[in-house]
């Protein structure tokens, strides 16, 4: 049996509370569940910065947005058992 490696992308900027609050569950998260994390800081990029502004940190996995300004630990588990 093959465990599927969950790709876990964090949009977010630097001096964001909420985004390094979202990012310590994400880490602490994968101690037990492997996955690989993107990080990417919308600060310079137009687009994203139009598209997320103040809605941040937006986490998605797998390309799917699964949260918007906090990360539920116990959800975020789930997600990756999936």
């Amino acid at each position: 049996m093959t465990i599927k490696r969950h790709k876990v992308t964090l949009y977010g900027k630097k001096e964001c509370c909420l985004c390094d609050e979202a990012l310590e569950i994400l880490q602490k998260v994968a101690l037990s569940v492997p996955f690989d994390l993107e990080k990417i800081d919308i600060s310079d990029n137009q687009d994203l910065l139009a598209e997320f502004g103040l809605k941040i940190p937006v986490i998605f996995v797998d390309g799917v947005q699964a949260f918007k300004y906090r990360v539920n630990e116990a959800r975020f588990r789930a997600l990756l058992h999936t």
